[in-house]
């Protein structure tokens, strides 16, 4: 009879665990990461001599929880991450050509190219006329004014994309240091104990998040702890059962960026095929090559006019003098010249009422074709900016497959686990009905007189 309470005891307190396993499923059903647990219930059993040296196993003797096994697929979980960085890098990617996109196109440049170089064209037909003269020099004070704008929107991209890789690269240091946490803990749980499942689903949701930033190679040990590389097998330790690294960002006076994880030495990092650390590596690429072709582009215009202007002969017979003013940066351009009598619209030898100048600035708009390069790097970059976005929209299904595909193996189906409530809830009463009548049968015997 003692046997009947002991098994009815063990029973009570195996369904007592299961019960409490499926509840924390049902609490837990919407928290992303969470991976479904299960109660392992064995029967316990007893090993009794036999003869001739044989022992056999007697069941019968009740029931014990051997573990919480936790649902999960290590190859679906890897295929999250890897989706999740090929998503990130490029909506990243997107942010930087949106950027760019609204740079050039922000301060209307190519209409004010195009408006200084007509405002010639009318110069040209009556150059002794003065409203066509003012009319260009409000042009080009307009002209000067959107080039000094639309370079400082594009050194304003810089900037925010500085901040941007400084912040991502922080971000990481943060993931690797609570990876190397969870490393730490995973060393000293129990194996298949709650704790260790919780810990199982730090650890991936953590990875996962890394994986957002910079693709990750991940590979673990007997005790389920992680080592993390950046940027393939072969990339720096982000962190390991020994700690974590310290991720730096740098960006160069041109705009070059370049990542280093620091770990007692720093190792370059590079992001070469996921995460929203490529894409800012690819991002501050376009930045660099946008600023470099606008900086041409003024570079070339501004000497050019000015070229012009001393080649040409103003209203009152003199050579010219410069139109345009260069600051620290090629398009930091201001207006020298304030009188439209001094525009150069006659060439060297005509009288002042010439347009042989103007003529060589139509000369210049064709052969320098100003509109025409701007237009072609705005074209270029948009082309690249609807590409990336039909880009994104294909990797987000991948991504929401794959999420699909781990929730399928991993995810709480409620439907189940009510009834699983139902079964644990309806054993844990039989378990305390046996202890009952294993009470009630001794009672019995007791009172026998």
């Amino acid at each position: 009879m003692s046997d009947l309470f002991t098994i009815g005891y063990s029973g009570v307190r195996a369904y007592q665990a299961a019960l409490g396993t499926t509840s924390e499923n049902i609490a837990n059903a919407g928290t992303a990461g969470y991976a479904r647990r299960t109660a392992t219930i064995a029967e316990v059993t007893r090993a009794t001599s036999m003869s001739l040296g044989q022992t056999t196993n007697l069941g019968g003797n009740g029931s014990i929880v051997t573990g919480i096994a936790r649902s999960a697929d290590a190859f679906k979980v890897a295929e999250v991450r890897v989706a999740g960085a090929d998503l990130a890098r490029t909506e990243t990617g997107v942010i930087w050509l949106d950027r760019v996109e609204g740079a050039l196109t922000g301060n209307q440049l190519g209409e004010r190219l195009t408006a200084f170089f007509n405002a010639g064209k009318a110069v040209a037909a009556d150059p002794a006329a003065g409203a066509p003269r003012a009319v260009m020099l409000e042009t080009a004070s307009s002209l000067a004014s959107a080039f000094a704008g639309t370079g400082r929107a594009i050194d304003a991209a810089r900037a925010d994309l500085k901040g941007s890789g400084n912040d991502a690269a922080r971000k990481l240091t943060d993931l690797s240091d609570a990876l190397a946490r969870v490393n730490a803990s995973l060393t000293r749980a129990k194996p298949a104990s709650v704790e260790q499942a919780a810990l199982f689903d730090e650890r991936d949701r953590v990875l996962e998040s890394m994986s957002a930033l910079v693709d990750v190679d991940v590979q673990t040990d007997a005790y389920g702890r992680a080592t993390a590389r950046a940027g393939g097998s072969t990339g720096p330790v982000l962190a390991d059962a020994a700690g974590s690294a310290f991720v730096t960002f740098t960006m160069n006076a041109s705009g070059g960026v370049s990542f280093a994880a620091n770990r007692g030495g720093g190792t370059e990092l590079i992001p070469a095929h996921g995460g929203t650390l490529a894409g800012i590596a690819d991002g501050a690429a376009r930045v660099v090559a946008a600023r470099e072709t606008l900086d041409d582009l003024a570079t070339r215009f501004t000497t050019g006019i000015n070229e012009l202007q001393a080649d040409g002969r103003d209203l009152d017979g003199a050579a010219g003098q410069p139109m345009f003013t260069v600051g620290a940066t090629p398009t930091e351009i201001q207006m020298t010249l304030t009188d439209p009598r001094g525009i150069a619209a006659a060439a060297v030898g005509e009288g002042v009422r010439g347009n042989g100048n103007m003529a060589a600035l139509a000369a210049f708009r064709t052969d320098g074709a100003f509109e025409t390069r701007l237009a072609d790097s705005v074209t270029a970059n948009a082309a690249a900016l609807s590409a990336r976005r039909d880009v994104a929209s294909a990797q987000g299904t991948i991504r929401d497959a794959a999420v699909a595909a781990r929730e399928g193996v991993s995810g709480v189906d409620l439907d189940e686990e009510a009834v699983n409530l139902i079964r644990f809830q309806q054993a844990y009463q039989a378990s305390g009905r046996v202890i009952q009548v294993a009470r009630e049968i001794l009672q019995t015997i007791i009172d026998i007189r």
